[in-house]
């Protein structure tokens, strides 16, 4: 089986989400919010919050409310 290729914006499923490290979800994550970033522990159902009170989706590969 293929490892897809992690790449900034790509939506995953919980699945894949619960399978990757911290380095590679950052991955993921545009450059202007990897700082934001709590670490996967602190991702309630796959979304953390930025510094402004938006939220960014590993699943959607984007913010919550887009």
């Amino acid at each position: 089986m293929e490892t897809p290729r992690l790449r900034v914006g790509r939506p995953i499923t919980p699945e894949e989400f619960e399978l990757l490290e911290d380095e590679q979800l950052l991955r993921l994550l545009p450059r202007a919010y990897r700082e934001y970033f709590p670490g996967k522990d602190f991702c309630a159902d796959g979304f953390f919050y930025l510094h402004d009170g938006t939220a960014w989706s590993f699943y959607k590969g984007g913010f919550v409310d887009e």
